[in-house]
């Protein structure tokens, strides 16, 4: 929850911005804070080098959890999240990862260390999570699907 709320304090955006305003504001500071409107080796360039890398995560990742993306997504989600089992998790911090048996990974924001440990002592963990994380908790798709071995 603390990145998400870095990256929309550096944006400057509401909760739910539509992904347009987004691009926008992308851009602008993607203008701003370019590398070659400084001087070479100036202490400046070194910080918008960094500033810059950070705007282009902080993009994609709001991206990732926009409304317009999730709707995109819904359907490939309520399909994975129905037919395809678990095959690994792991949680730190509030922030808990899920990798699905088709390859796919979710994380899921704000999952109490509670809800984890209640998560790894469940007798159906897959039941578990479709019932109390999956469609509680915000999410995004982090990894792209691989062949699982």
């Amino acid at each position: 929850m603390k990145r998400i709320n870095e990256y929309k304090k550096l944006f400057n955006v509401e909760q739910d911005t539509d992904l347009k305003k987004l691009k926008t504001t992308y851009r602008n500071l993607v203008k701003e804070w370019h590398p070659d409107k400084f001087q070479n080796e100036d202490e400046q360039k070194l910080e918008a080098e960094i500033k810059s890398r950070q705007i282009i995560d902080a993009y994609h990742f709001l991206v990732s959890i926009a409304p317009e993306t999730k709707a995109a997504n819904e359907e490939e989600y309520k399909t994975i999240t129905s037919e395809s089992g678990i095959a690994d998790f792991q949680h730190k911090g509030q922030l808990l990862e899920i990798t699905f048996l088709d390859g796919s990974t979710y994380e899921y924001f704000g999952v109490s260390k509670n809800i984890y440990t209640k998560l790894i002592n469940a007798d159906k963990q897959f039941r578990f999570a479709k019932r109390n994380i999956m469609n509680s908790y915000l999410y995004r798709k982090s990894k792209k699907q691989t062949e699982l071995v």
